[in-house]
């Protein structure tokens, strides 16, 4: 039986990142079947309800292998529903949020290290409410079953990459509970991988070396939770031309959600200049999480060549090709590598 991928545009730029990343797919001939949907606020604006994503919505992403998300916007008002990025995680339980830093020839800094987070609680969990009218209230949800699965999924993946060190990265001086729950977890989980070393960060100093000597941290697997990690990864994206190369997987035991790290720059929508390579390498990512190993290698293979070479990049990393240019140069490279 064939595989499924649910597609879920998105808003802003996120459609024609999302056309971008299909063509390469297509180019490539993947035999998943992509079926494309609506999530979002520009769907919420004009059909309302409590949620991003409709009900037939939810029901393809359930009848699916996994899911892609291209770019959507979460709007900052308290009446506003959840995030289609943390409805999805929270509903499959994606625990595992994983972006990868790494750098091409063009960039000053030589980085290779993973970032990974808990996705389904900490401060994400929106556990908040108004004491009154000039203060409010938001709960840290750490649990020790979230914290076991994900620290010994980056335990499992810096053993894959061959990686001999785990940052964990925590304030445990101050949130003496909370982060006391993720280090003892840390602690148990690595008595279990005797070849890989475990070094604590303050998440204040974490980012201040990202910014000074960010080098210390490659050939390491960085996790922690939620909020922390997500500004511990956007602050090293800075280092790799662009968050617009970024690409991530939200990951549980039994589904998975894969999408780029960035936003969807709405004051870019339909102009065709936003960058394609975090979109076009997350979905890469999911035809690999599917089987199909060899397409996912060959677009990585061409992304690297095209950003390396610098002739077709867009305006972030310094150059001034479209969307559909990039996305083009590399699936036409791609389907010559397979």
């Amino acid at each position: 039986m064939g595989k499924k991928a649910a597609i879920i545009e998105g808003d802003g730029t996120g459609p024609e990142l999302v056309k971008a990343m299909l063509k390469v797919l297509k180019e490539c001939n993947t035999q998943v079947e992509l079926i494309q949907c609506d999530a979002g606020s520009e769907w919420w604006e004009k059909h309302g309800g409590n949620s991003y994503i409709s009900p037939e919505t939810w029901k393809l992403l359930e009848e699916s292998n996994t899911c892609f998300k291209g770019p959507t916007t979460t709007i900052s008002v308290p009446t506003a529903p959840r995030s289609v990025a943390v409805s999805i995680r929270q509903r499959f339980v994606l625990y595992a949020n994983i972006r990868p830093i790494k750098s091409y020839n063009r960039t000053e800094r030589k980085l290779d290290f993973v970032c990974m987070r808990e996705a389904t609680e900490g401060l994400y969990a929106g556990i908040e409410f108004k004491i009154g009218d000039d203060s409010a209230i938001a709960i840290r949800k750490i649990t020790r079953n979230r914290c076991e699965k994900v620290i010994r999924k980056a335990f499992e993946s810096a053993k894959d990459r061959g990686f001999k060190k785990v940052i964990a990265i925590t304030k445990r001086n101050i949130l003496k509970e909370t982060d006391g729950i993720f280090m003892e977890t840390v602690t148990k989980i690595q008595s279990r991988y005797s070849g890989i070393e475990v070094e604590e960060y303050f998440i204040d100093n974490v980012c201040q070396q990202l910014v000074k000597n960010p080098e210390r941290f490659n050939q390491c697997m960085l996790v922690s939770t939620n909020l922390f990690m997500d500004i511990v990864s956007e602050t090293a994206s800075g280092h790799v031309g662009s968050i617009g190369n970024v690409y991530s997987g939200n990951l549980g035991d039994n589904y998975a959600m894969f999408e780029p790290a960035h936003g969807s720059t709405p004051k870019y929508k339909g102009m065709n200049k936003v960058n394609p390579v975090a979109t076009i390498l997350s979905g890469a990512w999911m035809l690999e999480y599917l089987g199909e190993k060899d397409i996912a290698k060959a677009i990585f293979t061409a992304t690297e060549q095209v950003i390396n070479e610098g002739k077709y990049i867009t305006y972030d990393l310094g150059g001034n090709a479209t969307t559909s240019q990039v996305a083009e140069q590399i699936a036409v490279r791609a389907a010559k590598i397979l």
